[in-house]
Formats: C-alpha cells, sequence, structure tokens
C-alpha cells in the first residue's frame, strides 16, 4: 500500500483549507476516472488504484470516494477483499465516504447490506425520483436525470441506513452516518458515458447500444448536470465534519495521546466527536443555499 503524498490532513491541508481526498480507484482500467472526478470535487484528490493492489496506509485524510468499477463486490478476488477491509476499517475510524456505483455498492455490503446481480443492465440517461430528505441531493430536483450503467444493484440497504433516492431498478442513494452511496454516475460527461456504452459491445444488442448513444446529447447532458451538485453538498459535509475533528482535537488534553499512532488518534477523535457530529448531521438543511 502506498500514500503518493505524505502531508495529511493536519499539514498543508488544514492550514490553507483545501480538503484531502483519498479516490480509491476501481476502475480496471484508469482512463479519465481521476479526471472526472477532479473536475467535479473542490479538493486535492490522491488515487489509489485498487485493482493493482494499491491503498492507503493511513487514514489521514479528510473523506474517501469509491468509484465505479467493471467488477462485482461478490466477486473473490484478492484485491476486493482487500479494499472491503480497508473501508471497513476506515468507516469505523469516522471518515466521510461517497461511494458511486461499484462504491455504492460496495459500500452498502462493508456496512452490511446486500448486494445482487440484476440479470440485465441498466444503462443511459435515466431518471431517479429523491424524496427531498438526504443533504446530497440538497437543490436537486425531485425528478432528476442521471447516467446509469449498472448490471448489480443494491437488494437491501445497510442496517440503519436510509434510502432517499429510487428507480424501477431499485436503490439509487442511500447514508448511514457519514457514509453516502448513489448507483448513478454523476461524474459523468459525454465523452465518457458514450466511451463506457461502447465498451458494452458483445455484452448488449447494438440495436439497444445505438439508442443509448443517441441518447447521450447536449441537451439531456445539460439536464443530467443539475445531479452534479451532490460533489458540492458532499464537499460541505466533508468540511462539517474536520470541523468537529478539529474541535475535538482542541479540547483534547495536551500530551493525552502522546505516543499514540496517527490511526489511533483518527479513532479516538471520531469516537470523542460522535454526538456533536450526529447533531450536526441530522440538522436540517436550506435548500435554498445550494448551488
Amino acid at each position: 500500500m502506498t500514500d503518493p503524498s505524505s502531508d495529511g490532513p493536519t499539514d498543508s491541508n488544514e492550514r490553507t483549507g483545501r480538503l484531502r481526498i483519498a479516490l480509491l480507484n476501481a476502475a480496471h482500467k484508469r482512463g479519465t476516472t481521476q479526471q472526472n472526478f477532479e473536475r467535479e470535487l473542490d479538493a486535492n484528490l490522491v488515487e489509489f488504484h485498487c485493482p493493482s493492489g494499491d491503498l492507503p496506509e493511513t487514514f489521514a485524510f479528510d473523506a474517501c470516494v469509491v468509484t465505479g468499477s467493471s467488477a462485482s463486490v461478490y466477486w473473490d478476488e484478492p484485491w476486493i477483499g482487500a479494499l472491503k477491509e480497508w473501508v471497513g476499517e476506515a468507516v469505523d475510524a469516522g471518515l466521510p465516504f461517497l461511494g458511486v456505483c461499484y462504491g455504492h455498492q460496495l459500500l452498502a455490503d462493508v456496512l452490511g447490506g446486500r448486494v445482487e446481480g440484476m440479470g440485465e443492465y441498466e444503462i443511459g440517461y435515466r431518471t431517479v425520483e429523491q424524496d427531498g430528505s438526504n443533504r446530497l441531493l440538497t437543490g436537486v430536483d425531485e425528478r432528476f436525470t442521471v447516467f446509469t450503467t449498472h448490471s448489480d444493484r443494491v437488494a437491501e440497504a445497510p442496517p440503519g441506513a436510509t434510502v432517499f433516492a429510487r428507480n424501477e431498478y431499485g436503490i439509487h442513494g442511500f447514508q448511514r452516518d457519514r457514509v453516502f452511496g448513489v448507483q448513478f454516475h454523476p461524474e459523468y460527461d459525454t465523452t465518457t458515458a458514450k466511451r463506457v456504452t461502447e465498451g458494452k459491445e458483445g455484452e448488449l444488442e447494438a440495436d439497444r447500444i445505438r439508442t443509448v448513444l443517441e441518447g447521450i446529447d447536449p441537451e439531456t447532458y445539460e439536464a443530467a448536470c443539475d445531479a452534479k451538485r451532490l460533489f458540492d453538498n458532499f464537499t460541505e459535509f466533508v468540511r462539517e465534519q474536520r470541523a468537529v475533528r478539529l474541535e475535538a482535537e482542541a479540547d483534547r488534553p495536551s500530551g493525552a495521546d502522546a505516543g499514540a499512532s496517527p490511526d489511533a488518534v483518527a479513532r479516538a477523535d471520531a469516537v470523542a466527536s460522535t454526538e456533536t457530529a450526529t447533531e450536526r448531521l441530522e440538522s436540517p438543511v436550506d435548500s435554498s443555499t445550494s448551488s
């Protein structure tokens, strides 16, 4: 496991105010995955290519994002098992998470939910409905357009999770504590959507691929951009959580954790700030302030 940057959140990040987020790239081919998320997230992203066995050696991040993948979370592959183990420990340490498509499914699995194969594909621009209760989709219409491409789904949300978005294919959004998952791909541009669709040759009928490609047009993409608000909503949430952690660190008696490992300190801070974080997490959000 490697970390290409030695600066933790207590170093350059917190002096500049810029978030530092671990991008857990689960795509077998890296392609434009990192660039897509860098375009949407106001943060410094540190990429780890999970199928290559690359995982962080520390929890010294403000948050983590788990990307899409052509893999299934129930496959018996070493890198998937290692990723699940690290994610579970990071969640326990209090790190906020955003999972997209495969990442949504992996987080659900790690937290005790159930993921299953659908026996078919949901692909192309689709309509999803949200209930308006979750801050991740603040400012997004009740019925909104997204690009989808998946043949697995979260059949059962994790215990204690709140499902806030669905369509006829199933769960498209859930939250438990500091963990958020969405089944759709808000990070896609039209180039990525076309490339991924064309890559389904041999898996889907040519007529269906052609229909999906015809639907990838500027007007539909513009409509789907509404869902990109979730990235700003997530980073706002992460900044709040960082403030809670810094308050806990400031209140900790000097020398109380002398000799403790950074990860142990992170876990202690997460426990110490649980009540305050929960109060902020459950506070109502004014949708009129969303950009």
